[in-house]
């Protein structure tokens, strides 16, 4: 599972064995050994070109089993779409699934360039993003140091440095959102606020990506007093769907990320 979460990581542009191997700290034969596995079942493919490994077809078909998809996204949908056309550009919602921030929906402004940096279904390494060190800041210090330590090998793979990320999770805590001048593609700015439950619990990441001349102040203000009413439009609707389940004695809508079931209240 390890191996396809990183797989699943590179999306199309797909990982050398080398990568995995140096991501994963896995010896070379093992992880060739269980790729081949996964090759076999089709969880994974093996471009005979490249040869880079991506995610497969039984990994797609296996995804729509679950076709209710998920609740926190149908819930968010209306909120993010009226901010991507409040400001204009590339709205994202992510979660915490583990170690790692998974971008669970995306949509775009009316301004004539969006910048798509992170496809609907991407996992990165918590804190190789903004969301994820918005998703980081939400953790209790000794826990968000562990994951950054436990990330450090996949995290230098984005060009990340652990004490610079302990940095801005830090920031983050103090000031309730991070931005970044530089984005995950050139030219681009980035920044993220967290979707709290009525208990203060982080419960998922929104960002905003564009130019970078879009970002700038006095604009920030502006656009980050947006995506903070949004949160917190988002959060109310998530506690309320969530009470209406509790009333009706179904599950929770919002999970822990190992899967264990937990109230937003």
């Amino acid at each position: 599972m390890g191996l396809l979460r990183l797989v699943a990581e590179s999306q199309e542009q797909g990982l050398r064995l080398t990568d995995l191997c140096a991501m994963s700290g896995l010896q070379r034969p093992t992880a060739h050994r269980l790729l081949q596995v996964l090759v076999d079942e089709s969880a994974i493919e093996r471009d005979g070109t490249t040869r880079r490994y991506r995610i497969g077809t039984e990994m797609l078909l296996l995804g729509l089993a679950r076709p209710g998809g998920l609740p926190m996204r149908a819930a968010a949908d209306p909120y993010l779409l009226q901010l991507a056309q409040r400001a204009g550009d590339t709205v994202f919602l992510s979660l915490r699934h583990g170690s790692d921030s998974v971008c669970i929906a995306r949509h775009t402004g009316h301004y004539a360039i969006q910048v798509l940096s992170i496809e609907v279904g991407v996992r990165r390494p918590l804190g190789a993003s903004v969301s994820g060190v918005v998703l980081l800041s939400g953790l209790e210090a000794p826990e968000a140091r562990a994951l950054v330590k436990a990330n450090e090998p996949r995290l230098l793979h984005h060009g990340v440095a652990s004490s610079q990320l302990l940095r801005r999770v830090q920031q983050a805590r103090q000031h309730g959102y991070t931005f970044a001048t530089s984005g995950v593609m050139p030219g681009t700015s980035a920044m993220a606020v967290p979707v709290l439950g009525a208990d203060g619990r982080v419960l998922a990441a929104i960002s905003i990506a564009a130019m970078a001349h879009r970002l700038a102040r006095p604009r920030t203000l502006e656009v980050k007093a947006m995506m903070q009413d949004t949160a917190t439009a988002i959060g109310h609707r998530l506690t309320e769907l969530d009470r209406a389940r509790g009333r009706r004695r179904s599950g929770p809508l919002v999970e822990t990320a190992s899967g264990r079931r937990a109230s937003t209240r």
